[in-house]
């Protein structure tokens, strides 16, 4: 072995979750180094060509908003943007955009490369080195040292991976990449609770072999919405790329049921557990057996292919069944194959064994995020990502670890979903599972993060001035229309009643009228001309303010309640085993997973309110003493 030079932060895999936290930590002044089996592996989307969805949105812009990269690097390489769920409420309104895969990668490298701080390495990590249970380096396939002070495993779904489809195995990470089968047993030797999950993906077709006309198209959104806040709509326009909706049939159906004895999934040959909220065609065919049809989109994989992603018919199926099944789809009658979809069995760790700045407790300096922690999707990789990255640097720096509560953000509900609850399978992020989703809208990212973001040393000078400009706005024009007031004119009850509401019958403030949801802000400008000329962000969250004024305040309300909870912070020694009343089972997990708050406590499973009360009691009466 031979040693090559130190590094603050090293970086294993370079992923969505790598680039993040390799960036993060480079940014904060850490001198970070990023290892990579192969650098043409960098960023890759080995799966769907999308960034963003429902709840997947949300994550990406609270990236943005804490000065990460993925929502900047998807609105230089989209090719389709929509922002979906736009019939419901704000609260799930979630932007989402098709990728130039190809593009994507090559745009996320050319960042990593020019930042300063950061270096790239393509190898191999095999081993730590590990002394009196802190990290102290990274050990090279080839036999180099790279001394560290912090070290963060992003290794996504490479360890002792196998891909998967019919009887063929191959041992290899995703899209025919190398897997990394050494670095696996070394954490196992380190005490290290690891698990085998599963994903998939589907099959590629050639768009010249599909007829478009059979199908439903559907078109990106007029008005564009950047991921980035630091982005406009007119500043990342471009023309953009249909993607197709079509269906499953009963043909479909039936040589999936003739195959399901060839297919992994069920005779036997994948262990690994798979996604519940993702499942592979053959699998929904057989939990919704009364389902006559399944919708299938076909998404273009770039600008300059003619490779289609047939998202919904994730498969592991052999290849002639994929082949076959493909074809009894609606304008996909003579589809030919260019990649045969597969399933992928990898080793990640047991989330519980992190505490909440994502550091693996039982060594010190090493941090964990990504499909590694037991999650899944490009979204969920990159929150994790940054989060790890701020982390690590901030405990070289000495500082205190930088945690996102439930109520702040969607990453923070990732994040205490993972460590408190664990997972049994690869977790995929929800609106659902935001308790306080009405505070955590992704077109208020920047109003609840940027300050963070900022002062993590993540977010420029001329950034977080024009965030303060756009917050003043909001403020301003909020307590404006709450001013104004406006009778019942002629004139305004035209505007109200051509709007289809009811006319006003006394005078009221312009925060009322605009309370009423058949009512714009722009409809109001003919009898209000003291407006001043606004940017269309800060229009919106205006009226989103206003609208939903109570709900917000309602949501305050319980958020200040669980604050309560939160702050009522555990001490590590305490040894639950001793504290009368307290259920064994609820003892035992309070001594494995060791919460820093009584509110962590409270989500833990097995832990009840009557434990929780035991603990309260406990609490006050050791102050007393």
């Amino acid at each position: 072995m031979y040693q090559e030079e130190a590094m603050d932060v090293a970086v294993i895999g370079g992923g969505h979750a790598g680039c993040e936290a390799a960036l993060s930590a480079a940014r904060m002044g850490m001198k970070t180094i990023l290892f990579a089996i192969n650098l043409d592996s960098i960023a890759m989307m080995p799966c769907n060509p999308s960034i963003g969805g429902t709840s997947k949105g949300h994550l990406v812009r609270e990236i943005d908003a804490l000065g990460g990269e993925m929502g900047k690097n998807i609105d230089k390489t989209y090719i389709q943007s929509r922002m979906l769920n736009t019939a419901k409420g704000p609260a799930v309104h979630s932007l989402r955009a098709q990728a130039d895969k190809f593009r994507y990668k090559e745009a996320m490298k050319e960042v990593l490369e020019s930042t300063p701080n950061l270096r790239i390495r393509q190898a191999e990590i095999v081993d730590l080195q590990v002394e009196e249970g802190k990290v102290k380096g990274v050990i090279t396939a080839s036999g180099a040292l790279y001394p560290c002070k912090a070290a963060i495993l992003c290794t996504g779904t490479y360890l002792s991976a196998d891909c998967i489809h019919g009887e063929y195995r191959q041992h290899s990470g995703p899209n025919g990449m190398a897997g990394a089968d050494r670095l696996s047993g070394k954490l196992k030797a380190l005490s290290l609770s690891m698990r085998r999950f599963k994903t998939g993906t589907p099959a590629r077709v050639d768009g010249r072999t599909i007829d478009f006309s059979k199908m439903e198209e559907q078109k990106g959104d007029e008005a564009l919405v950047p991921f980035s806040f630091e982005n406009s709509p007119e500043g990342i326009g471009r023309p953009q790329r249909s993607c197709y909706l079509t269906y499953t049939t009963e043909e479909t159906h039936e040589i999936i049921r003739r195959n399901l004895h060839r297919s992994p999934l069920f005779s036997g040959v994948i262990h690994g557990t798979g996604p519940r909220y993702c499942p592979s065609i053959e699998d929904k065919v057989v939990r919704f057996a009364d389902k006559k049809r399944h919708q299938i989109f076909l998404e273009p994989e770039g600008e300059h292919t003619n490779e289609y992603y047939v998202q919904g018919m994730s498969s592991s199926l052999p290849e002639d069944v994929q082949r076959d099944m493909l074809r009894t789809l609606i304008g996909m009658e003579n589809a030919q194959v260019m990649r045969t979809g597969y399933a992928i069995e990898y080793d990640c760790i047991d989330p519980q064994e992190l505490d909440l700045s994502l550091r693996i407790k039982k060594i010190e300096g090493l941090y964990s995020a990504g499909q590694f922690n037991g999650s899944s999707g490009y979204e969920e990789a990159a929150a994790q990502g940054i989060m790890a990255g701020i982390n690590a640097a901030l405990w070289i720096q000495g500082k205190d670890p930088f945690i996102l509560r439930r109520d702040e953000a969607y990453i923070g509900v990732l994040i205490d979903d993972l460590v408190t609850k664990g997972t049994n399978e690869p977790y995929r992020m929800m609106t659902s599972r935001a308790e306080y989703r009405l505070l955590l809208r992704q077109d208020n990212a920047d109003l609840r993060l940027t300050e963070k973001g900022y002062r993590l040393g993540l977010i420029s000078e001329k950034r977080y001035q024009s965030f303060l400009r756009k917050k003043e706005a909001i403020e301003n024009e909020i307590e404006r229309v709450r001013k104004v007031m406006l009778g019942g004119s002629r004139e305004v009850n035209e505007i109200l009643v051509s709007r289809g509401t009811a006319p006003l019958k006394m005078g009221v403030s312009m925060a009322e009228i605009l309370k009423r949801p058949e009512i714009r802000y722009e409809d109001l400008e003919p009898v209000d001309p003291g407006r001043p000329v606004l940017d269309p962000q800060v229009i919106e969250q205006v009226m989103i303010q206003i609208r939903y004024e109570g709900y917000i305040e309602k949501q305050i309300e319980q958020a200040e309640k669980f604050q309560k909870m939160e702050h009522r912070l555990l001490p590590q020694d305490l040894d639950y085993a001793s504290i009368h009343g307290l259920r064994i089972e609820a003892a035992q997990k309070l001594a494995k997973l060791r919460p820093g708050s009584v509110g962590q406590a409270s989500r833990i499973s097995g832990v009840s309110p009557a434990d929780i009360s035991v603990l309260l009691v406990y609490l006050k009466q050791r102050k007393r003493t």
